[in-house]
């Protein structure tokens, strides 16, 4: 007898359909084909067993398995639900009725209990688009497959659930989140807060400009100084996640496996801090099996480089292209696939490699070739992607020993969020740009033209630091945010000698520490 049953791949973050269809006929043998991988062929003695224990034998005849559209590769152990219940409906142990309505996913335990899948949301929305009657998935994957409304999703913990449900012996009901309700709950819980920050009022600036706008930001101080404890509190003074911004960087999430059990929404901005160690197909994605790396995790949020220099040279090179285009495609032999990487980088690095050169304390053991060579790890043209360039001096004693509360998160994020809205109101007829850091030429042109008094400034610091083009542009991006914080309809000189002073690295500029300066590049 030949049944078919619904199921999905991912491909990218978005589900492609995926037929199991089954043959079950006189003979012996098992196979899967429809270019399944290691874990779908190994199946087999799965679904034996889970069949097994839910009191159904195996069927003793010729059991052969397509997967099809043959020609996309089947990946995973998810598949191991859809082909149980076909192999139970092919030898007509179950009626087949019903299989039509249904799209299912789970991988099997031995003992028939169902473990959670990858990409369940992508998945849910599939099965919406085809209007099915619903989507069974394991209890783990249920609240993150309910997000999406108008299906009803049934959350399982055995074979035996979904083989009662499907013969009429047993009703499931459906997981129910109110998605709105859900996300306006969680709005605005942050594990931290920079009232608890101490001093570094220049620096606190400068993440307030860097977020209004979505600027990459490059923290440059002595090992203590912060540099990692304030980073941590940006995503507390980033403008809330809309909702659909929130199912985007859930769907991310869910296809890498990375969402946390029980989550139905991310919706918090994603803040990822990877290790220095990390590969350039761990930073991009891709791989033998393609998933998303850490810079499309941190879509809609905070990549967090620390230590740069300690990054390899080739990791920090393959940055540039998605830095600029705000999405990343990975090509390969056998696929390729496209993932949103639009997020804000944020980095940081000692001055020196012993990290104490310019600390008004501790004396500095590294020699200028040292310094210099230390520094140049970084390249000018990933220099020049970064927009705000600032250094993190050491806390004073008096800052440290303050009972003064600092300046909380949430009175930051509000001037945060009410320049985000200008830019908002700005950008209404220009697709694709949400913020000033993602403007194009012409609209640097366009928006962010200084006044007379600002075009001199800007024309000298250009010629007396030998600044780039890509350096030029990216000054009147922070110029306008600056504007924009100030509630200025145009950028001023004052607007521009800020943006300026966050240039501070620079090719062909030096980079003062209190009693000395260095220089960048030789």
């Amino acid at each position: 007898m030949l049944t078919k049953t619904f199921s999905a791949a991912v491909h990218g973050i978005d589900a492609i359909l995926v037929n199991i269809e089954v043959s079950v006929e006189w003979g012996s043998g098992f196979t899967i084909v429809g270019l399944p991988d290691t874990a779908v062929k190994e199946s087999a003695e799965r679904v034996r067993c889970a069949i097994g224990q839910a009191g159904y034998e195996f069927p003793r005849k010729m059991v052969v398995i397509n997967m099809s559209p043959a020609d996309i590769k089947k990946e995973g152990s998810a598949y191991d639900l859809p082909i149980a219940i076909g192999v139970l409906a092919g030898d007509e142990k179950i009626p087949a009725g019903r299989l039509s309505r249904y799209m299912m996913m789970g991988e099997l335990s031995l003992d028939g209990s169902l473990r959670p899948i990858k990409g369940a949301l992508p998945m849910a929305i599939l099965a919406r688009e085809m209007q099915l009657d619903g989507f069974i998935v394991p209890r783990a994957n249920a609240l993150e497959a309910a997000v999406v409304n108008k299906l009803n999703v049934y959350g399982v913990d055995s074979l035996t659930q979904v083989i009662d449900f499907l013969s009429g012996k047993a009703q499931l009901d459906p997981t129910v989140v109110d998605t709105r309700a859900e996300f306006a709950r969680a709005q605005g819980q942050y594990p931290f807060d920079f009232a608890e920050v101490k001093g570094q009022e220049v620096v606190k600036r400068a993440f307030e400009v860097a977020c209004a706008g979505g600027h990459n930001i490059l923290l440059v101080g002595s090992p203590g100084s912060g540099k990692s404890m304030m980073a941590k509190r940006l995503p507390s003074i980033l403008p809330p996640l809309s909702l659909s911004e929130a199912l985007e960087t859930t769907k991310i999430h869910s296809v890498a496996g990375k969402l946390p059990g029980g989550t139905t929404l991310m919706t918090m901005r994603p803040f990822r801090s990877p290790h220095h160690t990390i590969s350039p197909v761990a930073l991009v994605g891709g791989g033998s099996y393609p998933t998303p790396g850490e810079i499309s995790l941190a879509h809609n949020g905070v990549l967090f480089l620390d230590e740069l220099p300690e990054f390899n040279r080739s990791v920090l090179e393959v940055m540039r292209q998605p830095l600029e285009d705000r999405h990343i495609t990975i090509s390969r032999a056998k696929y390729t696939t496209d993932y949103p990487a639009s997020f804000m980088l944020v980095a940081s690095m000692n001055p020196c490699p012993c990290g104490y050169y310019g600390h008004p304390t501790k004396p500095c053991c590294c020699s200028v070739h040292q310094r210099q060579q230390y520094l140049s790890k970084i390249s000018g043209p990933l220099l020049d992607r970064i927009d705000l360039q600032v250094e993190v001096q050491p806390v004073g004693f008096s800052d440290l020993s303050s009972t003064a509360p600092g300046e909380p998160s949430a009175a930051i994020r509000q001037r945060v969020t009410a320049a985000r809205a200008i830019q908002a109101k700005r950008f209404a007829d220009c697709p694709g740009t949400h913020c000033n850091a993602q403007m194009t030429p012409s609209m640097i042109h366009r928006f962010a033209e200084p006044d007379a008094a600002g075009l001199e400034r800007l024309k000298d610091a250009i010629e007396r630091m030998n600044m780039s083009a890509r350096a030029y542009d990216r000054i009147l991006k922070v110029a306008r945010t600056i504007a924009d914080l100030a509630g200025a309809d145009s950028v001023q000189a004052s607007h521009v000698a800020e943006a300026i002073g966050y240039r501070n690295l620079d090719r062909g500029t030096y980079f003062n520490f209190g009693g000395g300066s260095a220089p960048l590049h030789q």
